[in-house]
């Protein structure tokens, strides 16, 4: 199970992507496509066209972990792009799109940023 405690953001890379790729290609993609860095305390998230299948690269410590999930009915809701661009979410975003779940709920609670305890 990914741990969120150590997870700075979130990226999806917007559009399709080949999933026969693996760690060295998805981490190739980061850096060299999107220019960030694949050793940072993020995770990227990769979905095939179909939008039934999804991989996530994740550095820890001293290697990467690489994530992938197939569903069996249905797809994610996932953002279309023209060109390879990328677009970050928050965890909780991340969680609701693991759901099937769109990335803007509307009937969500939303955050609440208290000052004090009344």
């Amino acid at each position: 199970m990914i741990s969120h405690r150590h997870i700075d953001r979130v990226y999806l890379a917007q559009g399709s992507t080949d999933l026969r790729k693996s760690i060295d290609g998805l981490a190739a993609i980061v850096q060299e496509s999107f220019q960030l860095d694949p050793f940072s305390p993020c995770l990227f998230v990769f979905c095939n066209r179909k939008r039934d299948k999804i991989k996530i690269l994740h550095w820890e410590h001293n290697g990467f972990w690489l994530y992938y999930r197939r569903l069996e009915k249905g797809t994610f809701p996932w953002p279309e792009a023209d060109s390879p661009s990328t677009k970050a979410i928050s965890p909780r975003q991340f969680r609701w799109l693991l759901d099937g779940l769109s990335l803007e709920q509307k009937s969500a609670h939303p955050p609440v940023h208290a000052e004090r305890v009344v």
